[in-house]
């Protein structure tokens, strides 16, 4: 198993490993290594059956399913999303982190590239620790004792964007979860950021208005170039995020090409 890092920050790819096979609890640590220190990780040319993609996600958690969207026939837990040739929006166009309005958000998502365009399509993801650690002392006292509201109800519900999945459960779109807004990794103990632009409504205890000027500022910190990693997809690549201290972008840069992705979630805690 050899690990490049991809950016100064955030990001590496996993050589050595076929992750259709039988990996040693020693390797799944290592990989777990690897995500912890990293945050986001990709494996290139895996040949990966549902069932096999199935196992290897269970090596880490339970699995979760998504709430507004079926799984396919025979996993519930893989979800696939697709931009066809005639679509013009695609889904998670958006700098988020995922599922921030469950009271157990996600701990890590895969994402398996079953089809791809030839051009575009890339994912960018965004360090939170790093955007932590940037911020001013007076900054981050003013936002530790935070606490912010998260709602699927903030997320655009236009017909276009969720083509993508087999919409379910609309009648939920008013979950929501009240979550710190610094948050502490449960395994690094490192600090990040943990509020996102098409998640989060607002601090507990304070108005929109209010809190809207704060949020707008942390939100653009989420773009800045040095903070970033963009992983550039290949057929058959896997990535695996950690969803408690990163967020991530999917361009739309590819209409009249369709695109094929299987996504899993692995079950995490309350974040902290």
């Amino acid at each position: 198993m050899e690990v490049i890092p991809q950016s100064s920050t955030i990001g590496a790819e996993v050589r050595g490993l076929d992750l259709s096979g039988k990996l040693s609890d020693k390797l799944i640590e290592q990989v777990n290594q690897a995500l912890l220190d990293y945050q986001v990780i990709f494996f290139r040319d895996q040949n990966l059956s549902a069932q096999r993609y199935n196992d290897f996600a269970l090596r880490f958690g339970p699995l979760q399913d998504y709430m507004f969207a079926d799984g396919i026939d025979g996993f519930p837990y893989i979800t696939e999303i697709v931009k066809t040739e005639s679509e013009s929006e695609s889904f998670g166009s958006f700098w988020h982190s995922d599922s921030a309005y469950l009271e157990l958000p996600p701990k890590i998502t895969m994402l398996y590239a079953r089809q791809i365009p030839e051009q575009g399509g890339d994912t960018l993801f965004a360090d939170m620790y790093a955007v932590y650690d940037a911020l001013s002392p007076g900054m981050k006292a003013a936002l530790a004792p935070l606490q912010a509201i998260n709602s699927a109800s903030v997320v655009p519900r236009d017909e276009d964007i969720y083509a993508a999945v087999k919409s379910k459960n609309s009648d939920k779109s008013e979950q929501f979860a009240i979550h710190p807004v610094i948050r502490r990794h449960d395994e690094t103990g490192k600090k990040s950021v943990y509020v996102n632009g098409i998640h989060t409504l607002g601090f507990e205890d304070f108005t929109p208005e209010e809190s809207l000027p704060l949020l707008t500022y942390l939100y653009q910190q989420v773009t800045r170039p040095e903070y970033s990693f963009r992983l550039r997809w290949q057929q058959d690549t896997l990535a695996m995020w950690d969803n408690r201290c990163t967020q991530h972008y999917a361009l739309n840069d590819y209409h009249g090409h369709r695109r094929v992705m299987h996504r899993i979630i692995v079950e995490g805690g309350r974040p902290g």
